[in-house]
């Protein structure tokens, strides 16, 4: 058993997600950084499916029961071992110890994998926590108690994340781009605002232009879709986001994992593809 002795401000368990029910109003939840996730089971010698926790800029630090091989990729912070830091990604953790990961130095979410992974009842299929519906297991809190499993596969490696203050994120247009006139989209920067989370990554610039007004009836969203509220600012949908909304979505972000680690702060730019 592993003890939660520092939950931080939001870890949460996170797997490959639950893709598919999206026409039950379910979305795919799971990691935001799949390549830090798969990088850190490889280490450990995980299968790319087996869960681990996703920390928020702070971390969290953990007591293990039993002795475990601990792999922490993602954001870069500080990882201390009984208050000693330590540099390695794979970590031989004791019996009895405490494992801190502390706030992120650069990016914003650090994947903590267990060899064996984590090991709670999965719900349709993933054992990913959706902060939006509420499925899968809570979020962390102080004393929260998690089993590991006994998954294995050989020893591996995954790419790291790329972690930058600025961003360039392919975006094809659509479905409702006829909606909006002008470039703004694609000629100015965006800024990711504090007021983004799992659900979404909110952006402030240069509003965009309607070239049509009214309402629209609610409609089908998807992951990386950009959604263009009423004050023009797009937001576009990750993780956790809902299944339908009621605003225009201009275009759909062919990659959202870079946003996984944007701080608020780091600067956007929207390519159009083709």
């Amino acid at each position: 058993m592993i003890t939660v002795v520092r939950a931080g401000p939001l870890t949460t368990i996170q797997d490959q997600g639950r893709p598919g029910y999206a026409h039950l109003g379910v979305p795919r939840s799971g990691a935001l950084d799949q390549r830090a996730l798969r990088r850190a089971n490889a280490l450990v010698g995980n299968p790319p499916s087996a869960a681990a926790l996703e920390t928020t800029l702070l971390g969290c630090a953990l007591r293990f029961d039993e002795p475990a091989r601990v792999a922490v990729a993602g954001a870069q912070a500080v990882v201390k071992l009984d208050k000693v830091p330590v540099e390695a990604e794979v970590i031989e953790v004791p019996a009895g110890s405490v494992l801190d990961v502390g706030r992120a130095i650069h990016g914003v979410r650090s994947y903590v994998a267990v060899d064996g992974g984590l090991d709670v009842e999965p719900v349709l299929g993933s054992r990913s926590t959706d902060t939006l519906s509420g499925l899968g297991p809570p979020k962390l809190v102080n004393g929260t108690t998690l089993a590991v499993g006994f998954l294995q596969s050989p020893l591996g490696a995954a790419d790291k994340s790329d972690i930058s203050g600025q961003l360039e994120l392919g975006v094809w247009l659509g479905p409702r781009d006829d909606w909006f006139s002008g470039r703004e989209l694609f000629d100015t920067a965006y800024e990711v605002t504090p007021m983004s989370n799992r659900v979404g990554c909110r952006l402030k610039g240069a509003p965009l232009t309607r070239a049509r007004h009214g309402e629209m009836a609610s409609e089908g969203v998807v992951l990386g879709a950009i959604q263009v509220p009423a004050d023009g600012q797009p937001l576009i949908f990750l993780a956790d986001h809902p299944t339908t909304g009621g605003y225009p979505v201009v275009g759909v972000v062919d990659d959202v994992t870079p946003l996984a680690q944007a701080r608020p702060g780091s600067t956007v730019r929207f390519r159009e593809l083709h």
